[in-house]
C-alpha cells in the first residue's frame, strides 16, 4: 500500500505541484490550505509524513505542529523560507523532524521524504525493553514508569531510544545530534543539551532517577 502524505501550504499552486509530484512517485496524497483544515486532516487521516509549512495565515506551521503532535507519531517536515538557526530550534522543539528551505529541488526533498519513511519503518520494527522501573515501548513510541506512561516529545523519544539501544557506550553532543537529526543535521548541536534536561525532568517528575549519565568532557550514556 503507498504511503500516505499530507502537504499543507497556504498556496495553491504550492500544493497542486507537490501533489502531482508525489502522486507521480506513487505516494498518496491529501492537501491542507489552512491550519484548522490540517489539524483535522493530520488527526482523522493519520499520515506516514506531513510536509508543513511554516508561514500559513492565522494558524502557523509551528502551532499546527504543536497541537497534532500528541496526536500523530509521524515525520513532519517543515517547508519554509525561513533558514536562522533560531527558526530551527523552534521547529524542532515544536516537534519537526526536519526544516527545508525553499526553494528547493524536487530530487531533495524526494531524498529527505524516502530517508525519513525508512527510518520511521525501522523504529517501528523494534519492539521493547525494560530498564529496572522504565519501559520502552520502541514500535509504539512509548515510555512507562511503574506502568505510567511519560510523554516525551520526538526528538526526546529518539535520544532515549539511540543511547537505551547503546547502552553504556558515551555519545558526544555532535554524534547524538547527527544520529537523531540525520539529514537536518546542519544546526546546533547544543540544542541536545536542552532536550537532555527536558528527559531528566520529566523522569524525575514520575519519581524515576536519571538513566542519562554526563560523561564529563565527553558525552552521555545510558546506564538503566
Amino acid at each position: 500500500m503507498a504511503y500516505h502524505i499530507l502537504v499543507v501550504d497556504d498556496e495553491r499552486e504550492v500544493t497542486s505541484m507537490l501533489e502531482r509530484f508525489l502522486t507521480g512517485n506513487h505516494y498518496q496524497v491529501s492537501c491542507a490550505l489552512e491550519g484548522a483544515e490540517a489539524v483535522r486532516r493530520a488527526k482523522e487521516e493519520k499520515p506516514d509524513l506531513i510536509l508543513l509549512d511554516i508561514n500559513m495565515p492565522q494558524l502557523d506551521g509551528i502551532e499546527i505542529c504543536r497541537q497534532i503532535r500528541d496526536a500523530v507519531a509521524c515525520p513532519i517536515l517543515f517547508l519554509t523560507a525561513r533558514d536562522q538557526d533560531s527558526d530551527k530550534v523552534e521547529g524542532f522543539e515544536a516537534g519537526g523532524d526536519n526544516y527545508i528551505v525553499k526553494p528547493f529541488s524536487l530530487a531533495e526533498l524526494k531524498a529527505r521524504i524516502e530517508a525519513h519513511l525508512r527510518r520511521d519503518r525501522r523504529d517501528r520494527q523494534i519492539q521493547r525493553k525494560v530498564f529496572g522501573d522504565i519501559t520502552i515501548d520502541y514500535s509504539a513510541r512509548e515510555v512507562f514508569v511503574r506502568g505510567e506512561t511519560i510523554h516525551f516529545n520526538r526528538k526526546e523519544f529518539d535520544i532515549i531510544k539511540l543511547l537505551s539501544l547503546n547502552r553504556g557506550q558515551v555519545f558526544d553532543r555532535g554524534r547524538i545530534y547527527d544520529r537523531v537529526w540525520g539529514l537536518e543535521g546542519d544546526g546546533d548541536d547544543t540544542v541536545i543539551m536542552e532536550h537532555i534536561r527536558r528527559i531528566r525532568l520529566k523522569l524525575a517528575g514520575a519519581g524515576c532517577g536519571s538513566c542519562i549519565e554526563t560523561v564529563w568532557g565527553i558525552g552521555y550514556k545510558w546506564i538503566g
